[in-house]
């Protein structure tokens, strides 16, 4: 059997990276695929995109490596514009948006979102209603297995039996009309809706962070055993919660509770 790491929104968090990528390679582990959003938020977006380079296979773009990569935004707008430098931007800029392959007979579909837009958002738990995401929210889970323009899909394209994305930073997987939906959650920022309370002992149990292990017979089209198995892994917050301290980020109050607290700050403000 094959083993296929499905990682998604580092957004910038080195440490959890590193201890996240020393999970995997524990587990013998080679192929990593990344749903995008690697960088922002953290203070380390450079390292991080270096990491991922050279252990993963497949990268995608997320919303927020679109939003500060486009060409010609002048020096100055972003702070992490300027940390990650042209050619990390250059590159992070043109990495595909999907990316499908066949699994033990299942046709897996991956994207950072939707299969509409980078930002677009389906969360299953939760409703993003009267939001500022309300206009940008899918509610048929079925639409997230839709062949559209923006993947470059037509609709006598096969249609996948398996879907993975990214986007929402809180891991799930479950079923729906003969399909299978998966999110691996967020390595570097994950998030727990319902927690309110910066100060909660129990925040502890959402802050670490997460993956997905698909196994099965990769490339294979012939229908056979597939799993799923999410990780749920602490690493050392507070070392980087250092990492930022130290650094001239923008915002590093927002950052730091988010990270201690799995806590979406704006939201909860």
């Amino acid at each position: 059997m094959d083993k296929i790491a499905i990682i998604s929104d580092v957004h910038g968090n080195i440490t959890a990276l590193k201890a996240v990528i020393n999970d995997i390679e524990s587990r013998n582990i080679s192929k990593i695929f990344c749903l995008g959003d690697s960088i922002y938020r953290g203070c380390n977006s450079d390292l991080v995109i270096d990491l991922l380079r050279k252990k993963c296979e497949i990268i995608l773009k997320g919303n927020c490596d679109e939003s500060l990569t486009r060409p010609n935004i002048p020096k100055g707008k972003y702070w992490t514009r300027d940390l990650i430098g042209e050619e990390r931007a250059n590159f992070i800029y043109n990495l595909p948006i999907y990316y499908d392959f066949y699994m033990s007979g299942y046709l897996i579909r991956l994207f950072h979102a939707s299969p509409f837009a980078l930002n677009y958002v389906f969360n299953p738990m939760f409703s993003n209603k009267n939001t500022v995401y309300s206009s940008s929210e899918i509610y048929d889970a079925m639409d997230l297995f839709k062949n559209t323009k923006f993947i470059g899909k037509c609709d006598s394209d096969p249609i996948p039996d398996i879907v993975g994305y990214g986007h929402i930073h809180t891991p799930n997987i479950f079923r729906c009309r003969n399909k299978t939906i998966f999110n691996p959650g967020s390595v570097g920022m994950p998030i727990e809706m319902l927690n309110n309370n910066f100060f909660d002992e129990t925040n502890k149990f959402s802050t670490v962070a997460s993956y997905i292990i698909l196994e099965g017979i990769f490339d294979s089209r012939e229908l056979s055993s597939i799993s799923f198995n999410l990780v749920r892994l602490p690493y050392d917050i507070e070392a980087e919660v250092q990492l930022i301290e130290k650094s001239n980020i923008p915002n590093k109050e927002k950052i730091i509770t988010e990270l201690r607290s799995a806590t979406n700050y704006v939201n909860s403000k």
